[in-house]
């Protein structure tokens, strides 16, 4: 076996499905809430991987730096997860709030619509044309983890530390801060809550902030890993967030994130084994067996009904 080949699918898998499980976390947590599915969460995606562009070009490129490569990183991350998330407020206030009483039907069409304008919008602000994030300019990629069959690069060491940080800080601030209890019980009873004094539309809103901030993140280490972005990249990735939302169990929060990290583990070893022609193939047929073998997704629960 050749376990150098091994070892860098292994990497290249976890750092993908850290970014699949940080998308995957704003579908589980908006759906968990308002039983809705946010289709448009990938183009949030989107958005925050050219907010983090925008901050890297305004900082005068990778040759023109005037502040420290750490300090641009860290600003790049907290401009995307920002921006995202204010763009996930408007979406809901204008585009989910005004049906939250329709029929489910009518938020999954609204928020099909939400995810063509925002790519349709990017192509018209961006252009066509795919931008780079030139991450080997400043920084050195040689640098990271390299002994034995084990080559890792600090990029993608800074992408999975990171993730790993929001989901573990995420999981903490929803099992015992008191705007994570409001959630639970928005989640669990919105009427109820209601009755008790819990101000529901605050809770929502706080809900699309962090989910949609969650995905600005996963929009800007996508940027520095793979170097390019265009105004395309999220509905794929959408699409394969969603994915690892249901295998995990939509509306679990430590589901979503062990579904990103089975998806990406997944899609790069049907790369590195297989061809990257059926590497999607593979990863929506895993999508097909866990809805069929186990529907509430590896680590959901069955939602009670109310007699």
């Amino acid at each position: 076996m050749n376990w150098d080949l091994f070892v860098q699918l292994l990497v290249n898998g976890l750092t993908v499905g850290s970014v699949y499980a940080l998308i995957a976390l704003g579908y589980t947590m908006v759906y968990g809430v308002l039983k809705l599915l946010n289709f448009a969460h990938g183009e949030v995606y989107m958005i925050g991987a050219f907010i983090g562009f925008g901050v890297l070009s305004l900082s005068g490129g990778a040759f023109e730096l005037s502040i420290s490569v750490v300090l641009l990183i860290a600003l790049m991350f907290a401009a995307a997860m920002v921006g995202a998330g204010l763009l996930g407020v408007v979406i809901e206030r204008f585009a989910y709030r005004p049906l939250r009483n329709a029929p489910r039907i009518a938020p999954l069409i609204s928020a099909l619509g939400v995810s063509f304008f925002l790519q349709a919008s990017a192509l018209l602000l961006f252009g066509a044309q795919f931008r780079s994030y030139d991450t080997y300019e400043y920084v050195d990629l040689t640098r990271g983890i390299h002994k034995g069959p084990l080559n890792i690069s600090i990029v993608q060491i800074l992408v999975i530390l990171t993730a790993l940080t929001l989901m573990v800080g995420l999981t903490v601030l929803v099992s015992r801060s008191r705007v994570g209890k409001a959630m639970r019980a928005t989640a669990y009873d919105r009427e109820a809550a209601s009755m008790m004094g819990i101000d529901v539309d605050r809770v929502i809103l706080v809900t699309f902030f962090i989910g949609s901030a969650l995905a600005g993140a996963a929009g800007v280490m996508v940027g520095l890993v793979f170097f390019s972005i265009n105004h395309t990249m999220g509905f794929v990735a959408g699409l394969k967030g969603f994915t690892a939302a249901v295998v995990g169990g939509i509306g679990s929060i430590p589901g979503a994130m062990l579904g990103g990290l089975t998806i990406g583990l997944a899609e790069a070893f049907s790369a590195g084994y297989i061809s990257s022609t059926f590497q999607d193939l593979i990863v929506f047929s895993i999508l097909v067996l866990v809805i069929l073998v186990r529907p509430t997704g590896l680590l959901g629960k069955a939602d009670i009904r109310k007699v």
